[in-house]
């Protein structure tokens, strides 16, 4: 498994951007799916996006064209650009790594992300 630590959440006026990270641990990096998902108060978590070992990308209607997902093999991170954001993207941010293969999915510890009005 990968230990995952999210970075670079915080407060945001609605319209503005934000980015943050996620860095894993070890050397399998390369090989597992990276994805964001998001938990609104209130509500149940749900997938952002997802970014294959082949860089292939996969959003959710609610972000698209807004969000971008990428990932760094060398340097073990998988960053989610945010912009235009609206009151509805406040939530807690979890980075998530994957590969059905290998058997991996792992979690990080979320990180808040605030809009306001």
């Amino acid at each position: 498994q990968l230990q995952l630590v999210e970075s670079g959440g915080g407060l945001v006026q609605a319209g503005g951007s934000l980015r943050i990270s996620c860095a894993a641990s070890g050397s399998i990096f390369s090989i597992v799916t990276m994805g964001w998902y998001r938990q609104g108060p209130g509500k149940q978590r749900e997938l952002v996006t997802t970014i294959t070992t082949a860089n292939d990308t996969n959003y959710a209607g609610s972000v698209k064209g807004r969000f971008t997902i990428s990932r760094d093999n060398a340097q073990n991170t998988a960053y989610l650009q945010m912009n235009n954001l609206k009151s509805d993207d406040t939530a807690v941010y979890y980075c998530n790594a994957c590969s059905v293969l290998y058997r991996i999915d792992s979690w990080g510890q979320g990180t808040q992300v605030t809009v306001s009005s």
